[in-house]
Protein backbone atom coordinates (compact mmCIF):
# COMPACT_ATOMS: atom_id res chain seq x y z
CA UNK A 1 0.00 0.00 0.00
CA UNK A 2 2.96 2.32 0.51
CA UNK A 3 6.48 2.58 -0.86
CA UNK A 4 9.20 3.91 1.43
CA UNK A 5 12.04 5.64 -0.37
CA UNK A 6 15.29 6.76 1.19
CA UNK A 7 17.82 3.94 1.21
CA UNK A 8 20.55 3.90 -1.43
CA UNK A 9 21.03 0.11 -1.39
CA UNK A 10 19.02 -3.06 -0.69
CA UNK A 11 16.93 -3.28 2.46
CA UNK A 12 17.88 -6.46 4.29
CA UNK A 13 15.33 -6.42 7.14
CA UNK A 14 12.28 -4.61 8.47
CA UNK A 15 10.56 -4.62 11.86
CA UNK A 16 7.34 -3.08 13.13
CA UNK A 17 7.06 -1.39 16.49
CA UNK A 18 4.64 -3.01 18.94
CA UNK A 19 2.07 -0.24 18.52
CA UNK A 20 2.18 -0.62 14.72
CA UNK A 21 2.86 3.08 14.19
CA UNK A 22 6.48 2.88 13.03
CA UNK A 23 8.62 0.56 10.96
CA UNK A 24 12.41 0.15 11.10
CA UNK A 25 14.39 -0.72 7.99
CA UNK A 26 17.95 -2.08 7.95
CA UNK A 27 19.95 -1.59 4.78
CA UNK A 28 23.17 -2.50 3.04
CA UNK A 29 23.78 1.27 2.73
CA UNK A 30 24.96 1.21 6.40
CA UNK A 31 21.77 2.84 7.69
CA UNK A 32 18.82 2.04 9.88
CA UNK A 33 15.77 4.18 9.25
CA UNK A 34 12.69 4.74 11.37
CA UNK A 35 9.53 5.51 9.40
CA UNK A 36 6.03 6.66 10.23
CA UNK A 37 3.94 3.79 8.88
CA UNK A 38 0.83 5.89 8.27
CA UNK A 39 2.45 8.81 6.43
CA UNK A 40 5.54 7.11 4.97
CA UNK A 41 7.75 9.90 6.29
CA UNK A 42 11.25 9.18 7.56
CA UNK A 43 11.49 9.99 11.27
CA UNK A 44 15.16 9.23 11.97
CA UNK A 45 18.30 7.68 10.48
CA UNK A 46 21.20 5.95 12.22
CA UNK A 47 24.38 5.45 10.21
CA UNK A 48 26.75 2.64 11.14
CA UNK A 49 30.18 1.57 9.94
CA UNK A 50 29.01 -1.54 8.04
CA UNK A 51 25.88 -2.78 6.25
CA UNK A 52 22.97 -3.65 8.54
CA UNK A 53 21.65 -7.16 8.02
CA UNK A 54 19.00 -7.51 10.71
CA UNK A 55 16.82 -5.51 13.08
CA UNK A 56 14.04 -6.00 15.62
CA UNK A 57 12.29 -4.20 18.44
CA UNK A 58 13.07 -5.65 21.88
CA UNK A 59 10.28 -6.82 24.22
CA UNK A 60 10.59 -3.54 26.18
CA UNK A 61 9.06 -1.87 23.09
CA UNK A 62 11.55 1.01 23.08
CA UNK A 63 14.87 -0.61 22.15
CA UNK A 64 15.85 -1.29 18.56
CA UNK A 65 18.38 -4.10 18.24
CA UNK A 66 20.29 -4.25 14.94
CA UNK A 67 23.21 -6.31 13.71
CA UNK A 68 25.65 -5.40 10.99
CA UNK A 69 27.93 -7.40 8.72
CA UNK A 70 30.99 -6.72 10.89
CA UNK A 71 29.39 -8.69 13.73
CA UNK A 72 28.47 -5.68 15.85
CA UNK A 73 25.11 -5.39 17.57
CA UNK A 74 23.64 -1.93 18.11
CA UNK A 75 21.02 -0.97 20.72
CA UNK A 76 19.07 2.22 20.01
CA UNK A 77 16.27 3.73 22.09
CA UNK A 78 12.96 4.89 20.62
CA UNK A 79 12.43 8.11 22.55
CA UNK A 80 10.57 11.28 21.59
CA UNK A 81 9.41 9.95 18.21
CA UNK A 82 6.05 10.61 16.65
Amino acid sequence: MRTFQGHSNWVSAVALTADGRQVISASLDNTLKLWNLETGKEIATFTGEAPFICCTVAPDRVTIVAGNSSGRVHFLRLENVE
